[in-house]
């Protein structure tokens, strides 16, 4: 296929890549240094004219703001559009935004899916992501192949906005289990227990978890290279705090979530990986595990 994509970041560029070793035909567009390993593609002088020589154009951009901006600033992927084109975001985005976004697509004759991912730069790297789809079937289909490049768990959850959805629901999901790992492991260390043989106890238990199992080991072992920034992480509950304001619903557990990143990050810590939320538990609970 002739694929454009857009946001060649520590997501972008290895699912990039995974097209590009599929054989994939790439228009790339990026604002400063150009990736290695894309001397074959063809870099694009502006998202419009990366979606003028596309079938399908993918995003993977970190907000909002930025994929409202290539999508329909003046040289923007929409001035590039011709019907029957699909514009895929892999970005994880405002819900409510999606929606806007692929109405306006949509009423260029083109199909918007919205498919963000989770599994963070490993799963990227390794084409492990699970990927949450929203849009019509017909062009979920058509793109399918692309996405089992980039993923294992490929899921359409419904219409546009839907992965969106999906996403922000995982986002709570993982925030929250990270906060109880986080919380159950200072709570062991200082009740004098060998927080690691706690750990250990509990991944044969019902506790057990894939967080408890990578980031629980994150966290005795103090090794918060970003897999997945805490400031990421932020803007994701923020997306998921900002919609249940606007369906008028409470969630009280990610809002106190968002506060424990926001400890983090008032500590210099908003680069650091999301795991390192129990720092700002260490600091309540006056005692550190390792």
């Amino acid at each position: 296929m002739r694929v454009g994509f857009i946001g060649l970041g520590i997501m972008g560029a290895p699912m990039a890549g995974h097209l590009r070793d599929a054989g994939h035909e790439l228009f790339l567009y990026v604002r400063n240094r150009r990736p290695e390993g894309f001397e074959a593609a063809t870099f694009c002088a502006s998202p419009a004219e990366v979606a003028e020589g596309s079938d399908i154009v993918i995003l993977m951009l970190p907000n909002t703001p930025e994929v409202e901006e290539v999508l329909f600033a003046e040289a923007g992927v929409a001035a590039g559009l011709s019907e029957g084109k699909i514009l895929v975001d892999m970005s994880s985005i405002s819900p409510i935004a999606t929606k806007a976004f692929a109405a306006r697509i949509t009423e260029l004759g083109c199909d918007y899916l919205d498919a963000p991912v989770s599994g963070g730069e490993v799963g990227a790297k390794e084409a492990t992501l699970a990927i949450m789809v929203g849009g019509t079937a017909e062009a979920f289909e058509r793109v399918r192949p692309l996405f089992d490049l980039m993923g294992k768990n490929v899921t359409h959850v419904g219409a546009a906005g839907d992965g969106q959805t999906a996403k922000v629901a995982n986002q709570i999901v993982v925030g929250l289990t990270i906060g109880a790992v986080a919380e159950a492991l200072v709570f062991a260390a200082k009740a004098g227990a060998d927080p690691a043989k706690v750990r250990e106890a509990l991944m044969g238990g019902f506790a057990g978890s894939r967080i408890l199992e990578v980031h629980g080991k994150r966290m005795l072992e103090r090794t918060f290279k970003p897999g997945f920034r805490i400031e990421l992480h932020q803007k994701d509950l923020e997306n998921a705090l900002s919609s249940a304001r606007l369906l008028q619903m409470a969630l009280p557990a990610t809002a106190l979530c968002q506060q424990l990143f926001n400890s983090c990050a008032a500590q210099g810590g908003a680069g650091w990986d999301h795991s390192a939320l129990v720092r700002a538990i260490e600091l309540v609970g006056r005692h550190e595990i390792a």
